[in-house]
């Protein structure tokens, strides 16, 4: 009797961590992919697809291979986005942002010890980086949000995830050694606004500013992301300050009644 709960958890479980890795990408994921960033075996995998599929979870694009979210995670999504008012209360920050500054502007909010970028405003500067799109999650520390919202959380928890960053930052590890993390974090707080100097893919850089909630807690960062050569030194400061102009702005709206992230 007390080895059902612990099965069925396990199920849940398996099952949130497949739809996460399907919904980090518009084309959805293959097989071969999500059996390995599951670390299941790849008949635990494709039965649980199945059965996601057979529930209208998931859908099996027949012409790619592809296995993409289904209708039933649209439906769920519109009833979930009342209590998530983040249209209403982000996209016009977004717009200004890249209205403003041509860079592509981005809303992420923090699950647990990821970042998840939920919106996205495309500027007008015709070259782009392709580093962020809704539905991608980083590490916390990783990217220019998820540092801008690292930065400002209670030092035990930063302790937390340095004292075993390999682990946590996983892929990115290489890309952002602990020592260089620990830097960024010190300037952000310094500044007020984060700078990803192309740790993440070489030549793509952003910045990013925190949205805090009503308890004061950074539960979300918005981001601009672009080539190097828009975020020069002398441009940085006018970014930031925009940035952290918008952010208190969000912060502010989630302080009234009935908002949260």
């Amino acid at each position: 009797m007390t080895q059902l709960p612990v099965q069925g958890a396990q199920v849940v479980s398996r099952i949130a961590g497949l739809l996460r890795i399907v919904g980090r990408k518009p084309e959805g994921s293959t097989l071969v992919e999500l059996v390995r960033e599951s670390g299941l075996t790849r008949p635990t995998v494709h039965r649980l697809l199945t059965s996601l599929a057979s529930e209208g979870l998931l859908d099996h694009e027949a012409r790619t291979g592809n296995w993409v979210l289904g209708p039933e995670i649209l439906l769920m999504g519109s009833v979930a986005s009342a209590r998530f008012p983040l249209e209403e209360i982000a996209r016009p920050s977004l717009r200004r942002l890249a209205e403003e500054t041509g860079e592509s502007a981005f809303f992420s909010i923090r699950r647990g010890f990821e970042t998840v970028c939920l919106l996205r405003e495309e500027g007008s500067f015709p070259v782009r980086s392709f580093v962020l799109h809704e539905g991608v999650r980083f590490p916390l520390g990783v990217a220019s949000a998820g540092t801008a919202i690292m930065a400002f959380m209670p030092e035990a928890e930063q302790d937390q995830l340095l004292d075993n960053w390999t682990a946590h930052s996983g892929q990115f590890a290489a890309g952002h050694p602990e020592g260089v993390v620990r830097e960024n974090l010190k300037k952000t707080r310094e500044a007020g606004f984060s700078v990803n100097p192309g740790l993440v893919l070489e030549g793509s850089w952003g910045m990013g500013a925190a949205v805090f909630d009503p308890a004061g807690r950074p539960s979300g960062a918005l981001s601009l992301t672009g080539i190097e050569p828009r975020f020069r030194q002398e441009r940085r400061d006018f970014l930031g300050r925009l940035l952290m102009e918008e952010a208190h702005r969000i912060s502010v709206q989630l302080a009234g009644p009935g908002k949260e992230l």
